[in-house]
C-alpha cells in the first residue's frame, strides 16, 4: 500500500459534517421552520441538486460572480452534457414550475430546503457546501406577498429568540427605470474609473449596480456619490414601494430604506430586501430576497409575477447559538439493567415505553450499575429506567430522574420503585405525553 493509500481521508474543504452533537440545533431549526410556513400556507417542494448549467447562466446572470467564479460546472463523462452543482434554490424552483405547469390554475407558495454549493474561500458563515431555505410566492403582483415574507421572517425570528436582526429594504423599479437609472450610474463610474478597482472596471460595463457593492473603500466612495436608483421610479413602482411599506408598518415591522442595497442577482425588480446582523463579522446577512417578476418568462415560462428569500441556515443556527440554544433531554428514557434475565426485561420494557410514543435507549453491553449510569446521565435522557436483580423478581424497575423539568441535570435526583404493568402510564405522566418534562416529585 503506498503513502498516499494510507493517507488520512478528509472532508473537502468547506464541506462540513453535522455532528451528533448538533443535530438537536440543526432539528429545532427545521421543525420551527416547516411549523411557520406551514401557517402560512406555504408547500413543500424538493427539487435536484444537479441541474443543468444553461439554467443558472440565464436565470442567475452571466457576468455575477456566483456563475463567473463559484460554480461547480462540468461535463457529464457519458453524453458532455453541461451540469452544476447548484448555487442557489430558486432558479430551480422556476425551471420546475414551468415544467410541471404548477401555476396553470392558481399561484403557488411555495419553500424548499437543502444543500447549495459555491467555490468560494472558506470562513465563518460561508461555506462550499451551504445549506438554504427559500421561500417562493408564484404568480402573485404584490406588494401584499411581498410583506407577507417579512412577515413570515420576523415570525422566525421571533420564534428562535433572536436579537439585533435588522431590515434594510429598497426598490429596483421596473426594466425601463433601471436602464434609464443604469445609463446614469455608468456615466458616473466613467468619470470616477481611476477609483475604481479591476473587479469595478471589468463590470462597469456588464453589471454596474454590483459595482455599488463593492466592499473595496476607494468604490464605497464612488457610490456614495453615485446616482440612486429610486430616483428614477416611475409612478407605478413608487407606489408599490409606498404601499409595501405601508403594509410592514401595519405589522409593526421596523425597517431601514437602503438605496444602495442591489441584492448580488440579476432577476430582481421592484421589493429587494436583506436582514442583517453585527453578531457574525463579514457575512452579516443572514436572509434576503425581493421581487422578480421577469425570470419565469425568462427561462421559457409565461409572464408570471413573483416573490421570494433565501435564508442562511448556517448562519442563522450560529445566531441561535449565540442565544444559548439548549437541547435540553435527548431521549426521554434510558435503560439501566445488570444480572441473569435483566436484559431480556430491559428489552421488553424498552418496546412497551416505545409503543408509547416514548423515546427509549437500553444500555448495550455489560457493565456496572456506576458505568450504566454515567451513560445514562450523558444520554441526555430525562429519566433512567433501572433494572437489576431484584427488580426483576418482584417485577418492578427503579425509577430515576435524571433532570429536572427545565431540563437541567439533577445530581441526586429521586428514585423510586414502581411496577412494570405501570410503568408506562407512570412515564406519559412524568414525561406531559411525550413532553420530555417533568421530574419524580
Amino acid at each position: 500500500m503506498t503513502d498516499k493509500n494510507k493517507a488520512r481521508l478528509t472532508a473537502v474543504k468547506g464541506m462540513n459534517d453535522v455532528l451528533p452533537q448538533d443535530s438537536a440545533l440543526w432539528e429545532f431549526f427545521e421543525e420551527t421552520v416547516r411549523s411557520v410556513l406551514q401557517s402560512y400556507g406555504y408547500r413543500q417542494i424538493r427539487t435536484p441538486i444537479l441541474e443543468y448549467t444553461p439554467l443558472f447562466q440565464r436565470g442567475i446572470g452571466e457576468v455575477t460572480d456566483i456563475v463567473e467564479k463559484e460554480m461547480y460546472s462540468f461535463e457529464d463523462a457519458l453524453n458532455g452534457e453541461p451540469l452544476s452543482l447548484r448555487p442557489e434554490g430558486t432558479a430551480s424552483v422556476c425551471r420546475s414550475v414551468i415544467e410541471h405547469n404548477l401555476t396553470y390554475e392558481s399561484g403557488q407558495r411555495l419553500w424548499y430546503q437543502g444543500p447549495m454549493f459555491r467555490h468560494e474561500r472558506p470562513q465563518r458563515g460561508r461555506y462550499r457546501q451551504f445549506h438554504q431555505v427559500g421561500v417562493e410566492a408564484i404568480g402573485y403582483v404584490g406588494p401584499d406577498v411581498d410583506a407577507e415574507m417579512i412577515g413570515l421572517c420576523a415570525r422566525l425570528w421571533d420564534a428562535f429568540e433572536l436579537s439585533g436582526v435588522k431590515l434594510e429594504i429598497n426598490s429596483l423599479g421596473n426594466s425601463a427605470e433601471r436602464a434609464e437609472h443604469r445609463a446614469a450610474l455608468i456615466a458616473h463610474l466613467e468619470r470616477h474609473q481611476d477609483a475604481l478597482d479591476d473587479d469595478g472596471k471589468r463590470r462597469m460595463y456588464t453589471n454596474p449596480l454590483r459595482v455599488l457593492d463593492s466592499k473595496h473603500p476607494d468604490v464605497q466612495q464612488v457610490a456614495q456619490t453615485a446616482p440612486k436608483l429610486i430616483d428614477y421610479l416611475g409612478a407605478e413602482s413608487k407606489v408599490h414601494f409606498e404601499q409595501f411599506q405601508r403594509l410592514l408598518k401595519l405589522r409593526g415591522v421596523r425597517y431601514d430604506v437602503n438605496p444602495r442595497l442591489v441584492r448580488g442577482l440579476d432577476y430582481y425588480n421592484l421589493t429587494v430586501f436583506e436582514w442583517t446582523t453585527a453578531e457574525l463579522g463579514a457575512q452579516s446577512t443572514i436572509c434576503g430576497g425581493g421581487r422578480y417578476d421577469g425570470l419565469i418568462e425568462l427561462l421559457g415560462g409565461k409572464p408570471t409575477p413573483a416573490c421570494g428569500l433565501a435564508l442562511g441556515v448556517e448562519r442563522v443556527l450560529e445566531l441561535i447559538r449565540l442565544q444559548g440554544f439548549d437541547a435540553g433531554p435527548q431521549t426521554d428514557v434510558y435503560v439501566v439493567h445488570a444480572g441473569t434475565g435483566s436484559l431480556e426485561m430491559a428489552q421488553q420494557i424498552a418496546e412497551l415505553l416505545r409503543d408509547e410514543g416514548i423515546d427509549t435507549i437500553v444500555h448495550a453491553g455489560a457493565g456496572s450499575f456506576k458505568s450504566q449510569m454515567k451513560k445514562a446521565d450523558a444520554s441526555g435522557a430525562a429519566f433512567a429506567v433501572i433494572m437489576g436483580e431484584d427488580e426483576l423478581q418482584a417485577n418492578e424497575v427503579s425509577l430515576k430522574a435524571l433532570r429536572d423539568a427545565e431540563g437541567n441535570p439533577l445530581h441526586g435526583g429521586p428514585q423510586q420503585r414502581i411496577s412494570v404493568r405501570d410503568l408506562p402510564l407512570k412515564m406519559l405522566e412524568e414525561l406531559g405525553f411525550g413532553g420530555m418534562a417533568g421530574a419524580i416529585e
